[in-house]
């Protein structure tokens, strides 16, 4: 017996499946379905730039299209704005200690992290609403002019990724409590806390071209 034969019997019958490429998907390991979920969610993040770049292009082109009511100079408080980015910057903070505290496998300090990293969020989330119902109780919603139905879409947009960005958090302090810290959950961990700090990043760039800019004139 030659050994291209033995290669082939211990491949299979078939002779021409004698490399991992060929290998079925339902077959392949669990590095090789890492793969593909770390693939998938950098596209995701990607899409999800993508999505709000077209929103920070429609309010560059809407910001001056007042139509008589208020421009963002009128209707930013910035000590309201940097409460906000306050929050949101500390839950960044204990997002990453929570990571350490899933790479010790400690869930303790994990659960508290991510608590601490919830609540954090969820004053964001609670000083942001108060700022929208403030400008539609002056008369300033989003039908108001262009320039507001673009403010309102771009910082609401944001918003509602902050609140699902909660809800997933909840998720997965559920999971490890009751899982703990298995290899899916800690790769669901580290897409998490990816999410979590693209939040961070474009609400800097928010802040900047909506808030500070606005204010600036």
């Amino acid at each position: 017996m030659t050994s291209a034969t033995a290669d082939q019997r211990a491949q299979g019958s078939d002779p021409h499946k004698l490399g991992r490429g060929d290998t079925p998907p339902s077959e392949r390991g669990p590095a090789q379905k890492r793969i593909v979920v770390a693939y998938g969610f950098w596209i995701f993040l990607l899409t999800d730039f993508i999505m709000f770049a077209g929103f920070f292009a429609a309010y560059a082109v809407l910001a001056k299209a007042t139509a008589g009511g208020p421009s963002a100079a009128d209707i930013v408080e910035l000590p309201l704005v940097g409460a906000e980015t306050a929050l949101l910057l500390a839950s960044s903070f204990a997002c990453g200690m929570a990571g350490i505290a899933t790479a010790a496998k400690n869930r303790f300090w994990f659960q508290v992290a991510m608590a601490v990293t919830a609540l954090l969020g969820a004053g964001f989330l609670c000083l942001e609403a108060y700022e929208f119902l403030k400008l539609i109780g002056e008369g300033h919603g989003p039908q108001r002019s262009a320039f507001l139905s673009a403010f309102f879409a771009l910082v609401g947009c944001h918003g509602l990724h902050v609140t699902l960005g909660l809800l997933w958090l909840t998720t997965m302090m559920a999971q490890v409590q009751a899982k703990g810290f298995r290899e899916e959950i800690v790769r669901r961990i580290a897409c998490f806390s990816l999410f979590w700090h693209a939040l961070d990043i474009i609400w800097v760039a928010l802040f900047t071209t909506v808030y500070l800019l606005g204010v600036a004139g």
